[in-house]
């Protein structure tokens, strides 16, 4: 797997559900638009401190104690891999290198190279010299969690006991050659010698190790030499990896099967080499690829759908088409504009498949979320549904439950897994294949967009992204009555944390219950004979228990008692036990007075029942001083 080296020496040398039959109906497509919303699905990606330019409204920082900050979570979850972060800076860089004029004139420019620059920076930060930081996650805890990366780190801590997420390094020859790729070609992209300062020392420690049979090192020749203009990358990838291009099964035929993704990259090599060096026989390698990707080439053809998506894989279908998608763009305007008859093939097919993505099929499905008509119900991403429980199980379907269904957030520009061989989709939040997301799905994808913009024009939509308002109530208290008698009241109450706009937990948290007590004054007592006192608190033995003051004049002969966590951070939306609180309270007067208290006109009273929880306004939660609950007894509601 020499592939990766390779096509980094190439660069541096210039700059199921089944679904009815119907008929595909034509779609319009503003791709300018689609690369907005795909790098905003970059933005959706980021770890660590946010940078000012992030423009997602509903994420806030993370994960800033990793041992290497910033930088994109992998997929639906919440894995760094560099392999994978170095693969799609790659691609963004190239689709750049290539299309940055169409960036331009979409008006994208600033926003996709502040996007690529995220990623190549974490790729600078990872490189430890001699190695790379590979992995940074828990696997087992990253796998079985679903939340949200704002508060993943609590639910760590709480799970595991663990303040800071494990890593890994690696000396690998196809992270280390890859790293220097996309160094390399984010050099061309920036001028900026410290990119091609770490791409020179990663490139010279992937050479030296040589593990993994050399993979990566002919992508990593190749960008090498884009970058440098140095014969030696150039020589040493003629030397050294073209005689082990890979073949075909019993044959002395270069490989031309298959396609281009992070984990095999001889094809984006060959095209880089092909274009490097205009030979024939190169020129020839791409043009069986390509057949074998549309029409077919010696008797093989990639699989397709019955309604025309090239089909490599079951596991992200759609990535591999955006990605050939890019190859034969970039092929089509470099080494075949000359020769109609493949120029225009392979733009159609280019076309044919862009369609498909964006609802030209049987299904009327796009796959890329918010554009097309219609989407998936179903998105396999932690971050985007919003859970607040770690339930996920019902997102996405009509389930009559008590848990959530509907997505909290819209993963706008986010390239779903695709289709079935056959056609279908199996649209549930559990059939990774099909309906996750992934930095590699979107990356050549995004390139690919690049290109569509040079020969199809759009424009960027002035008034994205919007500024999303909470589908419900982020913070709220649910209540009953455990008991009331002559000389008391008794609450319980959940004090409930399902924010995602952004994720977050409040220190400062606190609840008031509102009672009056005319009814004690008028039988001659006075405040000094109520008594307040917790009988039950879910987090009496940790840093969150709740101490109750009062009573405290509210109106008249209005009255509160004020519930205050000593950390209210411990109310937190990770899981069934932790998105609320439970407490139990008691308001009272002495024994001797049996049948003076009335809880009938206390305006907290009201609309509860006995045993029975449920949602209600008339208790008023606080962060802080600020209302974010209810509606306090002369009607203030949250701002």
């Amino acid at each position: 797997s020499f592939s990766t080296f390779f096509l980094l020496f190439l660069l541096l040398s210039s700059q199921t559900i089944q679904v009815m039959s119907a008929t595909a109906a034509s779609v319009e497509i503003n791709y300018a638009e689609a690369l907005q919303k795909s790098l905003f699905f970059y933005e959706v990606q980021q770890a660590g401190v946010l940078p000012e330019w992030n423009e997602v409204s509903w994420r806030a920082d993370s994960m800033e104690n990793d041992i290497i900050p910033g930088g994109w979570f992998d997929a639906g979850d919440h894995f760094k891999f560099a392999l994978t972060i170095a693969y799609t800076a790659t691609l963004l860089a190239w689709g750049y290198l290539e299309y940055g004029d169409a960036v331009k004139k979409a008006g994208l420019d600033e926003k996709y190279l502040n996007n690529l620059k995220w990623g190549l920076d974490y790729i600078v930060a990872a490189d430890q010299g001699g190695s790379v930081v590979a992995t940074i996650g828990k696997d087992g805890f990253d796998h079985t969690w679903w939340g949200s990366p704002e508060v993943y780190l609590r639910k760590m801590k709480l799970a595991t006991g663990a303040t800071e997420r494990p890593y890994d390094s690696t000396t690998a020859t196809s992270v280390l050659a890859l790293c220097a790729s996309s160094l390399a070609a984010g050099y061309l992209v920036y001028k900026d010698a410290n990119y091609l300062t770490h791409a020179k020392s990663l490139y010279e420690a992937a050479d030296k190790t040589r593990s993994n049979d050399g993979q990566g090192m002919g992508k990593a020749y190749y960008w090498m030499y884009m970058a440098t203009g140095d014969q030696k990358y150039l020589d040493e990838c003629e030397k050294d990896f073209i005689p082990n291009f890979p073949l075909e099964t019993q044959s002395t035929t270069r490989k031309y099967t298959w396609g281009f993704c992070w984990d095999d990259h001889s094809q984006a090599a060959a095209l880089l080499y092909a274009i490097n060096t205009g030979k024939e026989e190169w020129i020839e390698q791409i043009h069986r690829h390509l057949e074998f990707w549309t029409t077919g080439y010696d008797g093989k053809q990639v699989g397709h759908t019955p309604d025309g998506m090239a089909w490599l894989f079951q596991w992200g279908s759609t990535r591999h088409a955006a990605n050939t998608v890019f190859l034969a763009l970039v092929a089509a305007d470099k080494l075949f504009k000359d020769n109609k008859q493949l120029y225009e093939k392979y733009k159609k097919f280019a076309k044919d498949q862009m369609e498909y993505f964006f609802g030209k099929n049987d299904l009327g499905l796009s796959y890329v979320i918010g554009m097309g008509e219609k989407n998936p119900r179903s998105v396999h991403h932690r971050a985007a549904s919003g859970i607040h429980d770690d339930h996920w199980n019902s997102l996405g379907t009509d389930e009559k439950t008590e848990f959530q269904t509907e997505y909290a957030h819209v993963l706008y520009g986010a390239l779903e897994g695709g289709p079935n061989q056959d056609g279908s989709f199996t649209d549930n939040v559990g059939s990774y294949h099909h309906t996750e997301v992934a930095i590699d799905y979107n990356a050549g994808f995004t390139a690919a967009l690049c290109g569509m913009i040079k020969h199809y024009g759009g424009q960027k939509l002035k008034d994205f992204p919007p500024i999303e308002k909470p589908k419900w109530p982020e913070f709220l208290i649910f209540a009953s009555i455990n008991q009331a008698a002559g000389t008391y009241t008794e609450i319980k109450v959940f004090a409930m944390n399902h924010s995602a706009w952004p994720t977050r937990v409040i220190k400062d948290l606190s609840y008031h219950y509102y009672f009056d007590i005319s009814e004690v004054l008028d039988a001659g007592l006075t405040l000094e004979d109520i008594t307040v006192k917790v009988g039950n608190d879910q987090h009496s033995g940790d840093e969150g228990k709740i101490s109750i003051s009062g009573p405290h004049l509210y109106k008249g002969t209005v009255y509160y008692v004020k519930l205050t966590f000593n950390d209210g951070r411990v109310v937190m939306p990770t899981g069934q036990s932790e998105h609320r609180s439970e407490c139990q309270f008691r308001i009272s007067i002495p024994d001797p007075k049996q049948g003076i208290w009335d809880p009938t006109n206390d305006y907290s009273f009201q609309g509860l029942e006995q045993n029975v929880m449920k949602e209600t306004p008339y208790i008023t939660m606080y962060d802080g001083d600020k209302l974010i609950w209810g509606i306090e007894p002369d009607g203030t509601k949250p701002e």
